[in-house]
């Protein structure tokens, strides 16, 4: 169903996810059909198309077509919300140390533009409940709080986050909820019109099964008015789906592919493949941590079809003399040219960590084969 390398062991759905090879076909077949007359499918078929594709995807997460845009990623949905509102010097965006790095770049960036000032909270890593995670968020908040960026599942360390708590500890205090889902579609379900928040963005690329280049963004109807594409193009002013629909010409075919990913889905079963995802993840978790010492770094009820997990002693003390990320990025690359295993090797929190994802083409033995390479001393490690 993949036309995954059958010579590697792919362990990292999370990155980019992996699309069935069923889906593809469609989207080839979207591409013909705009190559057979462009000019009548961007102005004609494209329309219609795209508004289509629009509402499966909003039913599948629970939102009205209205109120629902298609993006290229999520990190363009963050900067689409971030670019359109207009911070004043002192004003403070609060959002977590876990949040995902492109995500934080816009945050930075936009406060130096503004004057407004980051506030980063301390999510701790390990975590033992969910509470820790809203109390650490709730240290930083202030009556000078003018936006707070959210993760549903966070990247570094793959923790599913109290989500309507945080909602809601935000909407008591007045301030503005951006939610980054990249992961969350697919992985959880999700009731988008009555979750709370203000804006939320998610990927359809990962866990959706779509094609790279696929994702969403959800205004609530109260923030549509004012908030635009970061490229203004001819819809400006007409409308928040006008602006979002036709930014100008670029290839559509990954959104309106959607609906083969959703059929595809809908063939496995929504239900069976979270529970063989979940069910895989946590055996996996635990065959690591028997096997490298560990203990759980989250409670199983903060975790989806991810897990972030501490390599073993060696490994951290391996080449202190190069910085953490330099150290990640060649601790992965070895995994992959000796061993063909593409897993991520998080830097985070001073650490070495690895993160493993499990969907419907992953077998335990694959994580056994991890714990052999990472269970391998770094001597004579290729540099």
């Amino acid at each position: 169903m993949w036309g995954l390398d059958p010579q590697a062991i792919f362990l990292n759905h999370g990155s980019y996810g992996a699309t069935p090879k069923t889906v593809l076909q469609a989207q080839s077949a979207w591409r013909e059909r705009l190559e057979a007359q462009p000019v009548q499918f961007m102005g004609e078929v494209l329309p219609r198309a795209l508004r289509a594709a629009a509402a499966e995807l909003a039913h599948c997460v629970g939102a009205e077509p209205e109120n629902l845009v298609f993006v290229e990623n999520a990190t363009s949905g963050v900067n689409a919300v971030l670019r359109s509102l207009q911070f004043q010097p002192g004003d403070e965006i609060a959002y977590t140390n876990q949040g995902y790095g492109a995500v934080r770049q816009a945050i930075q960036f936009v406060s130096a533009q503004s004057g407004s000032l980051p506030v980063e909270a301390q999510i701790p890593f390990p975590i033992t409940e969910p509470e820790q995670v809203v109390a650490a968020f709730e240290a930083i908040l202030t009556p000078q709080t003018r936006l707070a960026v959210l993760d549903h599942i966070t990247s570094p360390t793959a923790l599913i986050y109290p989500l309507p708590e945080l909602i809601s500890l935000c909407r008591e205090r007045g301030i503005p909820v951006l939610v980054d889902g990249a992961h969350a579609p697919g992985t959880l379900p999700l009731a988008l019109e009555t979750l709370g928040a203000d804006w939320y963005t998610g990927n359809a690329h990962k866990w959706l099964f779509a094609p790279k280049g696929c994702a969403f963004l959800w205004v609530a109807p109260h923030q549509q008015a004012h908030t635009h594409p970061t490229v203004i193009s001819h819809g400006f002013g007409q409308g928040f789906l006008a602006e979002f629909d036709w930014v100008g010409t670029r290839d559509p075919s990954a959104w309106l592919a959607i609906s083969a990913a959703l059929e595809f889905i809908q063939g496995l079963g929504i239900d069976p493949i979270r529970q063989h995802n979940h069910t895989l993840m946590m055996q996996a978790r635990q065959l690591l941590l028997e096997r490298f010492g560990g203990i759980p770094p989250a409670p199983e009820n903060m975790l989806g079809f991810m897990a972030t997990l501490p390599l073993p002693s060696f490994w951290q003390q391996w080449r202190l003399d190069l910085p953490l990320p330099i150290r990640a990025r060649q601790l992965h690359d070895d995994l992959w040219h000796r061993h063909r295993i593409e897993v991520p090797i998080i830097p985070f929190a001073e650490q070495l960590w690895v993160r493993i994802s499990a969907q419907l083409y992953n077998h335990l033995a694959e994580y056994e084969q991890l714990a052999l390479a990472l269970e391998r001393r770094p001597d004579g490690f290729a540099v």
